[in-house]
């Protein structure tokens, strides 16, 4: 008995499926329904019954702020073998220990999802008196340093859809609510390299953060060091802290690739 091609074995509609799936990658991080059916011919009613299907099994998800489709948790735990062989977790984690037994203070690794950023992985400080990490926390990226720091190189499209959408509320008496004063200052942020939350989200809290790049120089991350405003004097920040962060963020950039 002769064995059928295996090509004769395809189904199409999850071959469908996955060519829409690895539709994201290098730098395209977003796609809309038009975007999706030029490119994979397909009629708009096809690819969002594709989409549906996906983003039942979280697969994809939808971007509420700019309405398009992007990869993901599910797409994610996939990757996992591949995240703990040469991803961001595993690249920053030796990083990150070595940065908190440098300064002593408690590190963080977070990433910019939505309106929020998301912290992946922290290390604490054996100080005291610290900041708690915040580990899976969801927190308004605009009064965050891993936040401002990422938001800071986003597209001036991208950036005007963001502030339509989020609120900038007054948090602290630090926080920045004027959308022209914020602008003016992730430019600043842009420019410098780091940002600091001076008490911007909680009172008597600092944090300095850098951003992290991976092989395609996209902004994937951000590393940040968080600890009571009484140790983190801007003395400090600016002779210990900022170089300490802006070199550890470098160092995790370019074990992910980034020249």
């Amino acid at each position: 008995m002769l064995k059928k091609d295996k090509a004769e074995y395809i189904i199409q509609a999850v071959d469908h499926a996955l060519d829409l799936l690895e539709q994201f990658h290098g730098e395209v991080d977003e796609l809309g329904v038009t975007e999706l059916s030029k490119r994979l011919k397909l009629h708009k009613n096809n690819v969002f019954r594709l989409l549906a299907t996906l983003e039942s099994r979280n697969y994809v998800e939808q971007n509420k702020i700019t309405e398009n489709y992007r990869l993901g948790l599910k797409a994610l735990e996939l990757g996992q073998t591949f995240i703990k062989q040469l991803g961001i977790l595993k690249q920053s984690r030796p990083v990150i220990e070595a940065l908190v037994r440098e300064c002593d203070e408690t590190t963080y690794v977070a990433i910019l999802k939505d309106l929020y950023i998301v912290y992946l992985d922290a290390v604490e400080t054996g100080l005291t008196v610290r900041v708690v990490p915040r580990v899976g926390s969801r927190l308004p990226a605009y009064c965050t340093a891993a936040g401002k720091v990422q938001l800071a190189y986003a597209t001036d499209e991208e950036l005007n859809i963001y502030l339509k959408k989020q609120e900038l509320k007054k948090l602290t008496p630090n926080t920045i609510t004027d959308k022209d004063e914020f602008k003016a200052h992730l430019n600043m942020i842009a420019e410098n390299g780091y940002a600091i939350d001076d008490e911007e989200m909680d009172i008597g809290v600092r944090c300095v953060s850098a951003p992290i790049r991976d092989y395609t120089r996209r902004i994937i991350g951000a590393i940040s060091i968080s600890g009571p405003s009484m140790r983190f004097s801007p003395e400090r920040m600016e002779k210990e802290l900022i170089p300490l962060v802006k070199k550890a963020a470098e160092e995790i950039s370019v074990k992910l690739g980034f020249a």
